[in-house]
């Protein structure tokens, strides 16, 4: 029989912390993005100067991704959002100041605190949604990468009627700066401290970490705990194919982010303008598909949604590179953002499932960074290689990793959780592999920060 879990008042709250600071990041970076021939042409650079001071960006974001994870171990999760949504809105202060003094050094310095703060959050929020998920027992990180995906289709909206009207980009940064601080507060406040915290770190709660002499030895040895659990993680088998599931998806989705215009432009020959409507149109396939995603996932498992997503984006993207026709290769494009939708959200989600709470956030932490520098770092090299081979060709790179992930969603299917001593999880009772029943099995546990106990299906 199946048990619907009772989620309290607390918990609920924590969520929609969660989803309200996703779509304000989300309307952040799609606002920068939207703006930046504006940013081009207020600095009067070339478009490669413009390469350089985007450079910012990624400097930034890898910076926050390979050190966020560690950073939750000592500090807690709700401590690093604070900080990365910080270092968002200060960032985002400091671009339009650059923008508007046409100082390009001031700009670089912007995006190199926005990403920054950008890969701080990312990491910290899918290890408080995956506690989420294990709280609440139904999915919640496709949800909540959801609401990053509609926030960009809000801010690209947004971006696109400012400039239509020449609004001075400057200004239209700094109000969404102040957007992302008002939902940054609220988010910190509802958030309980000490998710994914190693014993021993400092806590964000004034109470946790010790003082003086003692509390810093209590931090370094938990930093060292948090650096020899960041590798020994790796040495599970299962985890080594989930980070392979996700450096396959994440590729195919970033590869989308920073190609799919210039690649209907140059490959099929359209406008400029329908090669932005393009990417909008694959925008919105993602936000549905990852709005609409959690039914299946309790319906079929996270294996066999994955494995089904990552062939449906295959044939988006072999339309794509192989059509002749701008207008099949463009429609085309919706099955690529549909199936690339659920791919990061679930393996990291399977990535936690089914260990206790610690070992779970240090997994979570360890799939997700390298599913961000395979979104960060990945596509960008498809630029060299189409320099050689031309873009449309160039994409078969994605093709054949997506054909290898759908051979190894196997890692993906839910394993039964065996007792933690001290972590205050039960064993979750065997949920099925690809078509398992719906609701899978169910466990018992105390809520991540919150002490109650709810009733819990299986994660996905």
């Amino acid at each position: 029989m199946k048990v619907t879990p009772v989620v309290d008042a607390r918990t609920r709250r924590w969520r929609a912390a969660l989803f309200l600071f996703m779509l304000a990041t989300g309307v952040s970076m799609a606002s920068w993005v939207a703006r930046t021939p504006a940013v081009r042409d207020a600095l009067d650079v070339s478009t490669g100067a413009m390469g350089l001071v985007l450079f910012g960006l990624s400097v930034g974001s890898m910076t926050g991704v390979l050190v966020s994870g560690g950073l939750v171990r000592r500090h807690g999760g709700r401590a690093v959002i604070r900080s990365g949504a910080g270092l968002l809105v200060a960032g985002l202060l400091v671009i339009a100041g650059g923008a508007a003094l046409e100082v390009s050094g001031g700009v670089f310095g912007g995006l190199a605190l926005f990403g920054a703060g950008l890969g701080l959050a990312e990491v910290a929020f899918n290890i408080e949604g995956a506690a989420v998920e294990r709280t609440v027992g139904r999915p919640v990180l496709p949800v909540l990468h959801g609401c990053f995906s509609l926030g960009t289709v809000v801010g690209a909206l947004l971006g696109m009627g400012l400039t239509a009207v020449r609004f001075p980009v400057g200004w239209h940064l700094a109000a969404v700066a102040v957007t992302v601080a008002a939902a940054g507060s609220w988010t910190v406040r509802a958030i309980p401290p000490g998710t994914g915290r190693e014993d021993g770190g400092s806590g964000d709660s004034g109470s946790g970490g010790g003082s003086g002499d003692g509390g810093s030895g209590h931090g370094e040895r938990a930093g060292a705990r948090g650096r020899r659990a960041q590798v020994e993680v790796w040495r599970d088998r299962r985890l080594v194919l989930i980070g392979l599931i996700v450096l396959a998806m994440a590729f195919a989705e970033g590869s989308a982010n920073d190609w799919l215009p210039l690649l209907m432009v140059d490959g099929h020959g359209t406008s400029a303008t329908a090669g932005s409507l393009t990417f909008m149109l694959f925008a919105v396939a993602m936000t549905t598909g990852r709005f609409a995603g959690g039914p299946l996932l309790v319906r079929y498992g996270p294996a066999a949604v994955v494995r089904a997503s990552a062939v449906v984006a295959a044939v988006g993207v072999a339309l794509v590179v192989f059509s002749s026709s701008a207008l099949l290769a463009g429609a085309a494009v919706v099955l690529w953002g549909l199936g690339a939708s659920l791919g990061f959200p679930v393996t990291v989600s399977a990535a936690g499932e089914g260990a206790g709470e610690r070992d779970a956030s240090a997994r979570v932490a360890a799939v997700s960074t390298a599913g961000y520098a395979a979104f960060l770092v990945g596509p960008p090299s498809l630029g060299f290689l189409a320099d050689h081979v031309g873009l449309r060709a160039a994409m078969i790179v994605v093709l054949v990793l997506l054909g290898g992930a759908a051979l190894i969603t196997g890692a993906l299917r839910r394993r039964t959780a065996a007792p933690v001593a001290g972590d205050g999880e039960g064993a979750a009772a065997g949920g099925a592999a690809d078509g398992g029943a719906e609701g899978g099995g169910v466990a018992s546990r105390g809520a991540a920060g919150g002490g109650a106990t709810s009733a819990h299906s299986d994660p996905v």
